[in-house]
């Protein structure tokens, strides 16, 4: 899909007066609530991975036997405290520095042990923050993201490092890329059945290939469970948002396992007209075929009906609070997204020290929008300019195979560990659409009739791609000493992209690219739970997206970009505190620019750079409280970017990126107040952003809080009280020139969780 315009508004419902207190809490093995409040914190204790009964147990490394039955799931017990006779455990890990993550490296390493910022969001510590959807739980938790978010784009763009957008911070479903189509990722959305989000901050291209500059963000799906577990959960909020979940799972047999999520929501949603409405489905079985091989089957389908509101129009440069809640939309809008995933992972523990990976997978997603996008008022008549009216189809399946081998040993009596593999892949992609997009129409501001979709151009094929990609890569880790180890990885990818034009045939082409990104590390820790670390890595990103690369853009090369990281990760306390300290600097070139002599002419010349500072802190405290809290500065700029302007050129060097914060924080305190009881708050506050190239329009800098209060009144009964945007900012996530996608209004949710 074209480059999104930006958004509209409606009627406030009154919300909650009534109070319902609650604790949503979550399965996890190991955590009880006691019967009175917490008076001191025992020690923290780390579980061994979780996995099918009759495991043998061998003179293997734990390592070895988490990638046998766990090899996507190695973050899954995070550090944690038990529960002790003093006082209750938390239901939300959040401290897990000494858990392992799979963002940052393919060789099972912890945090600690990885030369990258690396953060894990637990399930526990989504649903107690009552984050029901993959944006919330990545902005409110994750140091240094906000989000863009347009209904064009499925709602997921994210920001992070001084770089924007699907095409420079890459999302991934289970350690696997989804390719963008036109500038849309539709896939996943909901948080009920994710075990864990992780989350890459820097180039990932090493990992995951073209498009990851800024960073990533892999969502991780929920496993089979090999015990018994089965619970539901309901929610109502002010906006009359209804949602009801389930989750099922256990053993079939002693070497068969079963995991079913499932979770539909309805909304009134907070704007006039804006009805939503959706469906999620996951399911998974593990099967233990021998001691050494599991095979791991899942299938995960979506169905959404997403917002229509694509913005409230600026007046006169700002936001009229009349218009808050209005929806510039026509009357017969409609946006739907399909998406299916099926995947067939293979773990087989060859030999000691020895073990293979496989991932078989097939995407196919099915995306519509008919609808009236851009929004601008005109002062000379007092009337909404609505231009845009956009329909487009798209038609995208993704087939492909990603294998690796790891090799545990010693190098010259060093401990080493190495991986390699390959990935490859098919991606065929149709684009149907109304283009040039024409139509327009003007409505009063205030008082007005939608009216309906009509444009004057067919809905009719534009163009189709065929995208094979293969990749070769590898990573290694030598422990030189017990304190310093080294950590080094390389990747070549080899994507060529048949694009047939159905409207200009002379516009179809093939085009061939090659890549070698590679990163280089090292980690020292003069003591236990304390590491230094340095990183040197590099990224490519595409210019315009790969599967739907234009024929105006197939002659440039894919954007360079590569960055410099030091820091220091710390656990102490027991494990009841956590902290972490990064310092960077990314340069990222080869962005598209006008040349200032000859202002029609693209080049590709443009250079842009950030440098920050970024910081978290945990702590788990007596008296039933827990601290976490992150921060981030950085300054971002372009450093050479001129854009034709009015016939002429303007160099933009010096000017700060479109969507990017200076500065953004998140603090979380949670309570546990009374026995059954506790209570949590969270802020987030995100710096100003500029709406333009040239930073002449700002979209202010705004402050969000949400706070909950959870019971527990019985050991399988929780309710949980939660108010989102508790002091009713009105603020913008994302917008242009004319008119700013506005956040959510304070609501308020009612919620009951059953464990039965």
């Amino acid at each position: 899909m074209t480059s999104r315009p930006i958004f509209a508004s409606r009627r406030r419902r009154a919300f909650f007066r009534s109070v319902a207190f609650s604790c949503l809490v979550l399965s996890t093995d190991g955590w009880a609530q006691s019967e009175k409040p917490a008076q001191a914190l025992d020690p923290v204790v780390v579980q061994p991975p979780a996995r099918p009964p009759s495991a043998r147990s061998s003179g293997r490394s734990t390592a070895a036997n988490a990638a046998r039955f766990q090899q996507r799931n190695v973050a899954s017990t995070n550090s944690a405290p038990a529960a002790g006779p003093s006082g209750p455990a938390f239901a939300a890990p959040t401290l897990n520095l000494t858990g392992a993550s799979t963002a940052g490296s393919r060789l099972g390493l912890t945090r600690l042990q990885t030369p990258a910022s690396v953060e894990v969001i637990s399930a526990e510590t989504i649903a107690e923050r009552g984050q029901q959807n993959i944006l919330d739980a990545v902005t409110q938790n994750a140091t240094g993201f906000t989000a863009s978010p347009a209904p064009g784009n499925g709602g997921v763009s994210f920001n992070t490092r001084g770089f924007t957008g699907l095409g420079s911070v890459m999302t991934l479903y289970d350690g696997t890329q989804l390719y963008i189509g036109a500038g849309t990722v539709t896939f996943p959305f909901d948080t009920w059945s994710t075990e864990r989000i992780e989350v890459l901050r820097g180039p990932a291209s090493v990992l995951y290939g073209a498009g990851a500059v800024g960073g990533a963000i892999n969502v991780v799906s929920k496993l089979p469970s090999w015990v018994p577990r089965n619970q539901a959960e309901i929610s109502l909020d002010s906006n009359m948002t209804r949602r009801i979940a389930v989750d099922s799972g256990g053993p079939v047999s002693k070497d068969v396992a079963y995991r079913i999520t499932a979770t539909g929501n309805m909304s009134d949603g907070w704007v006039d007209r804006d009805n939503t409405s959706n469906v999620a489905l996951h399911a998974v079985v593990q099967i233990k075929q021998t001691e050494d091989i599991t095979w791991t089957l899942s299938t995960d389908y979506g169905d959404r009906n997403p917002s229509r509101y694509f913005g409230t129009p600026l007046i006169n440069g700002r936001i009229d609070d009349a218009l808050r809640f209005k929806n510039y939309n026509v009357s017969d809008s409609h946006i739907r997204y399909q998406d299916s995933w099926n995947q067939v992972k293979t773990a087989w523990q060859i030999a000691d020290g020895i073990s293979l990976q496989n991932t078989l997978y097939y995407l196919n997603s099915k995306r519509h929008w008919k609808d009236v996008e851009s929004y601008a008022y005109n002062p000379a008549t007092g009337l909404i300019n609505r231009s845009s009216y956009i329909e487009i189809f798209h038609d995208q399946q993704q087939v492909g195979n990603r294998m690796d081998a790891k090799f545990s040993g010693h190098v010259f009596g060093m401990a080493n560990e190495f991986l390699a593999g390959f990935d490859v892949n098919s991606i065929n992609f149709t684009h149907t659409n109304n283009s040039p997009y024409g139509g327009a129409s003007s409505v009063n501001p205030f008082s007005f009739v939608p009216g309906v979709f009509s444009s004057p151009n067919a809905t009719v094929p534009g163009f189709g791609s065929v995208t094979n990609q293969y990749a070769l890569f590898a990573e290694n880790r030598l422990s030189v000493t017990e304190q310093l180890s080294l950590i080094a990885g390389v990747r070549q990818d080899e994507p060529t992209i048949t694009r047939t034009d159905y409207v200009t045939p002379a516009g179809s082409f093939e085009k061939s690219f090659s890549s070698t990104t590679w990163r280089a590390g090292a980690v020292y820790t003069p003591i236990k739970d304390l590491a230094f670390y340095g990183q040197y890595a590099t990224a490519v990103d595409p210019v315009g997206g790969l599967i739907s690369l234009s024929s105006a853009n197939k002659n440039f090369d894919l954007a360079t970009g590569r960055q410099i990281e030091i820091g220091v990760k710390q656990s102490f306390w027991g494990g009841r505190g956590q902290w972490t300290l990064a310092g960077y600097e990314i340069v990222k070139n080869n962005l598209l620019a006008r040349d200032p002599n000859i202002p029609s002419l693209t080049v590709q010349v443009g250079q842009q750079s950030s440098r920050g500072v970024e910081a978290s802190v945990g702590f788990l405290l007596d008296y039933g409280w827990r601290i976490d809290a992150n921060t981030a500065f950085l300054r971002a700029k372009y450093d050479d970017f001129v854009q034709a302007v009015g016939g002429g050129s303007v160099n933009y060097a010096g000017n700060v990126p479109v969507n990017v914060p200076q500065t953004v924080s998140n603090i979380w305190a949670t309570w546990a107040f009374a026995p059954n009881w506790s209570a949590n708050a969270g802020v987030q506050i995100v710096g100003k952003t500029f709406a333009d190239n040239a930073n002449t329009v700002t979209r202010p800098a705004y402050n969000i809080v949400n706070a909950g209060v959870q019971w527990k009144p019985d050991p399988n009964t929780t309710v949980s009280f939660r108010v989102y945007n508790l002091f009713d900012e009105v603020y913008t996530t994302s917008g242009g020139t004319t008119q700013w996608l506005l956040g959510m209004p304070r609501t308020a949710q009612l919620a009951v969780n059953v464990k039965f």
